[in-house]
């Protein structure tokens, strides 16, 4: 029991990664804390299903075109909303909240609730490891998660505008003397953020099946997981998804499926409590101001 509750916490803090990665990223870049990210993440599967069921596309044709879409979603978003309110916090969490807010519930709306709205498996199958049957779906989420973590460390030091989003993510200032774009820099941050919760979507919803509410829970994980972490650091990201992943499947395994979300609770009060900027995050607390 210990070694396939241990596998299944592998998998979980990987699919917690998978979920928070695209709100870090966009944070980390634009500082931009984006609300509507699970409302992306819900769109994106909606799409794919939509595609799928209702266009008649094949299956690989559906995902690419709803994660483009997604992206696309999250440019238009900055461009026409944030652009306007850019700098203002407050503003900025609202509208984005708003946004979120108004794509769940339209979908809702247009009568999207059901089991019958969910993906199909990317890979059938399952293996037998190490006296634990894994399914060829949660591999993949594994693969995935890694590939994502190895590519965005690869292309933030060896591309242009990977170099680009570090300069401004640094210093903005700096940046502009150097010709950078920050309101372009920040609509490509956001888009890119879009389509990795995209991406998440459509590995990790096959698991389950699609619905509105699905969308204020990843939101949730994704905030509870860059919290602790620290908001825009990559290795806190990463940490902090281990840190949860594994302390959920332990507490469901051994003290009961209802103190699963206490314990996450537990977790960001007390990082909040001793390290308000999160176990790797770089924002000065207030003694380091003063």
């Amino acid at each position: 029991m210990l070694i396939g509750t241990a596998i299944y916490a592998l998998i979980n803090s990987f699919i917690l990664a998978l979920m928070a990665m695209g709100f870090n990223l966009t944070f980390g870049i634009s500082g931009v804390a984006n609300f509507a990210y699970g409302a992306f993440y819900v769109m994106a599967a909606y799409g794919a299903w939509i595609f799928t069921h209702k266009a008649g596309l094949p299956y690989g044709v559906a995902v690419m075109l709803s994660i483009g879409l997604t992206t696309m979603g999250g440019a238009l978003m900055y461009r026409f909303v944030l652009m306007r309110v850019r700098g203002q916090t407050l503003s900025e969490v609202i509208a984005t909240f708003g946004m979120g807010l108004a794509i769940l519930e339209l979908f809702r709306y247009m009568g999207f609730v059901g089991f019958e709205y969910t993906l199909p498996n990317l890979v059938e199958g399952s293996v037998f490891f190490l006296g634990v049957y894994v399914d060829y779906q949660r591999l993949l989420i594994v693969a995935v998660g890694a590939l994502m973590v190895v590519g965005l460390w690869l292309f933030t030091r060896f591309t242009s505008l990977g170099l680009a989003f570090r300069g401004i993510a640094q210093d903005e200032r700096t940046a502009l003397t150097f010709g950078m774009d920050p309101d372009r820099i920040a609509t490509i941050a956001v888009a890119f953020g879009a389509g990795l919760a995209a991406i998440a979507a459509v590995v990790i919803v096959p698991l389950g099946t699609i619905s509105p509410e699905e969308g204020y829970d990843v939101l949730i994980k994704a905030l509870a997981v860059c919290i602790i972490g620290g908001l825009g650091s990559t290795g806190g990201v990463i940490a902090a998804s281990f840190l949860i992943g594994f302390a959920e499947r332990f507490t469901d395994a051994y003290i009961g499926s209802h103190w699963t979300m206490i314990v996450s609770l537990a977790a960001i009060l007390l990082v909040l409590a001793v390290k308000p900027s999160g176990l790797f995050g770089h924002q000065k607390e207030l003694e380091e101001r003063i």
